[in-house]
């Protein structure tokens, strides 16, 4: 397996960044994820940070040195990593949950693999074409999606989602793949912050007529500017299959040598001091929501004086 990778994540005009990124690799199998914590909730770069974690402790446990079914694989790593938020919130007694949204792409033999929930974006660019993209979880998208069948006159807010990590409610997780990969394609999974303010026309043109290290530095600025100075955290993570080289300033990765057991990660393995791959446990996930409504409610009740 042989890929090329470069990632830039930058603030923007919020007070902190909550976008975390990272990959995990073996022999034969990559991880690829992004998230994106969300404003408004509390702890935003402890949520995006768990996931990844979690994702990533799960990929070292169960690629030996492949994942028996990618596709199962993510949508059990995002839903622990939904499992994890819960525990971490009602441990801290926290009167709100940690939110973020999640992109994750495992690439496999000569395939990808991806899933996501919330607003997080994956693209992928062949040649000078755009050929895959993720369909956001926000109101907007749907409506977009329905117009053609229930036309509305008002615009919905693109900001409101209807499913993330964190949240009370089953996380709705879609998946794609096996997409068959072709020498040269190119993937960038991106948080809101880039595509909010740059169109999928623009990140095709730059992915599909630039090396990886120019077209995505140049994104970000682009993102930056257009977004003033109130722009939200910009990260992007673009990944070239089966190059030949990496391009100056670019990692690059030829897993042909490693060993069966032999696993390297960009993410930190440990998550605040506790195991992270306990079998994921619907009636424990339950449980947990239960804990952070009651935690909730008691916060938000009169005190007695």
């Amino acid at each position: 397996m042989r890929f090329s990778i470069y990632q830039v994540s930058r603030k923007g005009g919020r007070e902190k960044n909550e976008d975390r990124m990272g990959y995990s690799y073996t022999r034969d199998s990559g991880l690829f994820a992004l998230a994106d914590g969300m404003g408004g909730h509390p702890e935003g770069e402890v949520a995006s940070q768990l996931a990844l974690q979690t994702m990533s402790a799960l990929f070292q446990r169960e690629a030996k040195p492949t994942l028996v079914d990618p596709l199962a694989f993510l949508n059990q790593a995002i839903m622990a990593g939904h499992q994890q938020l819960l525990r971490y919130s009602a441990q801290k007694a926290l009167p709100d949950t940690p939110r973020t949204t999640i992109i994750a792409c495992v690439m496999q033999g000569d395939s990808a693999y991806w899933a996501h929930c919330g607003d997080s974006r994956l693209y992928l660019v062949r040649g000078d074409k755009l050929v895959a993209r993720t369909r956001d979880h926000s109101y907007s998208e749907l409506q977009d999606a329905l117009h053609s069948v229930v036309p509305m006159r008002e615009r919905l807010n693109r900001n409101v989602l209807f499913t993330c990590l964190g949240s009370p409610g089953k996380p709705v997780i879609d998946t794609a793949g096996p997409f068959l990969l072709q020498g040269g394609d190119r993937l960038m999974l991106c948080s809101d912050g880039l595509w909010s303010t740059v169109t999928d026309a623009s990140i095709t043109e730059q992915l599909a007529q630039h090396l990886i290290t120019e077209s995505v530095p140049e994104l970000v600025e682009q993102a930056l500017r257009n977004g003033g100075p109130k722009c939200d955290n910009v990260s992007v993570m673009a990944i070239e299959w089966e190059a030949s080289e990496a391009p100056s300033g670019a990692a690059g990765v030829s897993t042909q040598a490693l060993g069966e057991e032999v696993f390297a990660s960009t993410i930190q393995a440990s998550v605040l001091g506790h195991d992270v791959i306990d079998d994921l446990d619907d009636a424990e996930i339950e449980r947990s929501i239960k804990e952070i409504n009651d935690a909730i409610r008691r916060s938000s009740s009169p005190k007695k004086t």
